[in-house]
C-alpha cells in the first residue's frame, strides 16, 4: 500500500512538472512528498485520490482540467499499480487489487516483526534518531494515581512507537524526591507516627500509600477540621519550610528520615511500574541534580544572563517568551529564592544538562500535563540563554487532565484514585465477568487473564484520546467487550487465534501470498488488506506526532474491518478449500499485525478469552 501510494505520488509530481515545463510557467518544481493522497469516498471511482486544487494557481487552470491533463500524461505509466482516472478535480487510482494483495501479504510475512518499521526505501523511518523521553516523574510523597496512569501510558506507548519506527530510545524517570511537599509528609510522620514506630509493614500498607496518607494528614493538620478554624495549625507551613532548610543544610536526622520515607515510596511506585509494564533505562533523582542547577544559575548570574532582584532572589526576564505580566510589566521568573534555596525549575535546568552529558540525544521529550506549558517555555528559553545549542531539540509532549465522572482529583485532600486501587477494581470486575460467563476453564488462569483485561481497559481508554485533550475516565465503559476498548481488541485477537487453531487441528494451512492474491476478491477482503498495508505509514505518523491515539484508532479500524470480513466472508465454511486457505492467510496476517500494534498501546495479547 505504501509502495503504491509512493509510486502514485511520483507519477503525479512528474506529470505536473511536465505541464509546468510545457507551459513555460517557470514555477518551482513539485516534489512527490508534497502530493496529498487520501482515500476515495466512493470505491467505484478509485481507491485513493489526489486533489489538484493546490496546483491551480501555479498552472493557471481549473483543478478539473489539471486532473484531466495529469491523467493523460500518466495513464500509460500506471499499469503496474492500477488504473488512473480523472474525477472532477481529483486524480484517482483504482489499484491493481491482486498485485496489492500479493505485495502487502508478502511484506507482512517476509518482514515479520519488522513490518511497520521499514519505509519504502527499506530503512527504518527514524533510523539514526536518538530520542530521550522523560515520563512519570512521581513525587515521593504519594502513590501513583489516575493522572500518573495517563502520563505513564503515554510515555511508555510513545517510547514503544518511536522504537518501532527505528529510533534509539532512552526512557528516563525523574524522581521528585526533595522539596517542600516532601517535607510536609515527613513532618506529618513525625507528628503522628514516629512515636508509635509506625512503618508500612506494621500497618499493612504499601510504602507509597503510607507516605501519601501522611501527606493528606499534613493538609488536615494545617487547615484544621471543616468549619472549625480553631483546629487549624498555620504554623505547620513554617515548620515544613524549616525542615526543608535543614535538609538542604545536610542535617543528619532530617536526612535519615527523608531517606527512609523516600525508600518506602519509591519501592511502592516501582511495584506499580512492574504491574503495568512500565520500565525505564535510567532514574534521575532531584536530590542529586538540583545542586547542578544551582551551579548553572550562578554561572548565568556571573555572565549577566540572570540578575539579582532587590529582595535578594535570582531571576531571569522571560517577557520575550511569555509576554508581559498582567500589570503590563516585564515578566520575571525566580530561579533561586532570597534565602538561596532552589525552586523547581532550578533542578530541571541541572537535570537537562546532566542528561545530555550522559546520553547525547537528538531530541529530549518531556511528557508532562498542559498545566506546565508555561514552565517548559521558560525552561527551554533559559537553556538557550545559557548557550546550550541542544536546547533547540527539547519538546514538551503536553497532555490534558484526566478525571473521573464525579469530578477532579486532589492529592492533598485525599480525593485521588490510587492507581493500584483502580487496577484492583478493574481486575475484580473483569474476573467477575469471566466467572459469570463460565469461562474459567476455557481461559486457563482466570486471575492472570483478568489482570491483562484490566490493564488493556485502563491503558487503551487513556490512549485512544488525543493527548492534548482533557478526558474523563469511565471504568465501566473501559471494560466493555464491545466498541472502541482494549478488551474488544483482545477479544478480536483471541477470536482470530481460535480460528487459526481450529484450522491447524483440521490440517488446513494458510495459503501463500501469491495464491491468496488470486482468490481474495470480495470488497470486505480488499478493505481489510488495504488497511493492513497502511501500517508502516501509521507507525511513522504516530511516531512523528508522538500521538498514541493515532495507533489506537488504527487498531480499532483493523478490528472492525476484520469483524466485517469475518461476518461476510466465511473462513472455515468457505465455498472451497482454496478460498478457505486464502482467507486463513488474511486472518494470519491480521493477527500478526494486531499483536504487534496492541503492544504499542500497552494492550496485552490474549490467546484465549
Amino acid at each position: 500500500m505504501a509502495d503504491t501510494k509512493s509510486q502514485f505520488k511520483s507519477l503525479i509530481a512528474d506529470a505536473v512538472n511536465e505541464i509546468i515545463k510545457e507551459k513555460n510557467l517557470g514555477s518551482e518544481a513539485v516534489s512527490a512528498e508534497k502530493i496529498v493522497v487520501q482515500p476515495s469516498p466512493n470505491p467505484e471511482m478509485g481507491d485513493i485520490g489526489s486533489p489538484m486544487f493546490m496546483f491551480a494557481k501555479a498552472l493557471r487552470i481549473a483543478p478539473p482540467q489539471i486532473a484531466q491533463e495529469v491523467v493523460a500524461k500518466i495513464a500509460g505509466k500506471a499499469g503496474g499499480i492500477g488504473e488512473v482516472l480523472a474525477v472532477g478535480p481529483y486524480v484517482n487510482l483504482k489499484m491493481d487489487k491482486a498485485g496489492a494483495v500479493k505485495s502487502i501479504l508478502s511484506k507482512i510475512e517476509s518482514e515479520g516483526a519488522q513490518y511497520g518499521t521499514l519505509g519504502n526505501d527499506g530503512k527504518p523511518h527514524l533510523e539514526g534518531s536518538r530520542i530521550m523521553i522523560e515520563f512519570s516523574s512521581p513525587n515521593t510523597n504519594k502513590p501513583l494515581h489516575l493522572g500518573h496512569m495517563r502520563n505513564d501510558a503515554l510515555g511508555e506507548s510513545v517510547s514503544r512507537i518511536l522504537k518501532k519506527a527505528g529510533a534509539e530510545v532512552c526512557k528516563v524517570d525523574l524522581i521528585n524526591n526533595r522539596g517542600i511537599h516532601i517535607c510536609k509528609s515527613m513532618l506529618a510522620y513525625k507528628l503522628f507516627h514516629e512515636s508509635k514506630g509506625d512503618t508500612p509493614e506494621k500497618l499493612g500498607l504499601k510504602g507509597d500509600h503510607f507516605v501519601g496518607q501522611c501527606y493528606v494528614e499534613f493538609d488536615r493538620y494545617l487547615k484544621g477540621e471543616k468549619d472549625k478554624p480553631e483546629t487549624a495549625h498555620p504554623e505547620a507551613q513554617e515548620m515544613a519550610e524549616e525542615m526543608l532548610r535543614k535538609w538542604e543544610a545536610g542535617d543528619e536526622e532530617t536526612r535519615k528520615l527523608w531517606q527512609t520515607m523516600n525508600d518506602w515510596t519509591f519501592n511502592g511506585v516501582k511495584e506499580t511500574y512492574d504491574r503495568t509494564g512500565v520500565s525505564f533505562d535510567k532514574f534521575y533523582f532531584e536530590s542529586e541534580t538540583y545542586l547542578k542547577g544551582k551551579d548553572e544559575i550562578q554561572k548565568g548570574l556571573e555572565k549577566g544572563v540572570f540578575f539579582k532582584a532587590e529582595d535578594g532572589s535570582v531571576r531571569v526576564d522571560v517577557t520575550e517568551v511569555v509576554g508581559k505580566g498582567r500589570d503590563g510589566e516585564d515578566h520575571e521568573k525566580v530561579l533561586l529564592r532570597k534565602d538561596g534555596t532552589s525552586v523547581y525549575i532550578t533542578q530541571d535546568i541541572g537535570t537537562a544538562i546532566s542528561r545530555h552529558d550522559d546520553w547525547a540525544f537528538n531530541e529530549l521529550v518531556y511528557v508532562v500535563a498542559t498545566e506546565q506549558n508555561f514552565h517548559f517555555k521558560v525552561l527551554f528559553y533559559i537553556l538557550k540563554k545559557l548557550g546550550f545549542d541542544w536546547a533547540n531539540k527539547l519538546y514538551h509532549l503536553a497532555y490534558g487532565l484526566v478525571n473521573l465522572p464525579n469530578g477532579r482529583m486532589k492529592s492533598r485532600e485525599g480525593t485521588v484514585v490510587d492507581a493500584d486501587d483502580l487496577i484492583d477494581s478493574l481486575h475484580a470486575d473483569a474476573l467477575k465477568a469471566i466467572k459469570e460467563k463460565g469461562r474459567e476453564e476455557e481461559v486457563g488462569n482466570a486471575d492472570e487473564v483478568a489482570e491483562k483485561v484490566a490493564l488493556a481497559a485502563l491503558h487503551y481508554y487513556l490512549l485512544q484520546v488525543s493527548p492534548i485533550k482533557d478526558m474523563v475516565f469511565n471504568p465501566e465503559e473501559s471494560l466493555s467487550f464491545n466498541g472502541n476498548t482494549g478488551p474488544y481488541l483482545q477479544y478480536m485477537g483471541a477470536r482470530i487465534a481460535s480460528i487459526l487453531r481450529k484450522a491447524s487441528d483440521e490440517g488446513t494451512s494458510p495459503a501463500s501470498p501469491e495464491k491468496a492474491a488470486s482468490l481474495l476478491k470480495a470488497g470486505e477482503e480488499w478493505d481489510l488488506v488495504k488497511r493492513l498495508g497502511e501500517y508502516p505509514e501509521t507507525v511513522a505518523r504516530a511516531a512523528n506526532a508522538k500521538d498514541s491515539s493515532i495507533m489506537a484508532n488504527y487498531l480499532y479500524d483493523i478490528a472492525k474491518l476484520f469483524s466485517k470480513f469475518y461476518q461476510q466472508c466465511p473462513i472455515m465454511s468457505a465455498e472451497n478449500a482454496g478460498l478457505k486457505e486464502a482467507r486463513l492467510a488474511l486472518a494470519k496476517a491480521t493477527l500478526q499485525l494486531l499483536k504487534d500494534a496492541m503492544n504499542l498501546v500497552l494492550v496485552p495479547y490474549l490467546d484465549k478469552m
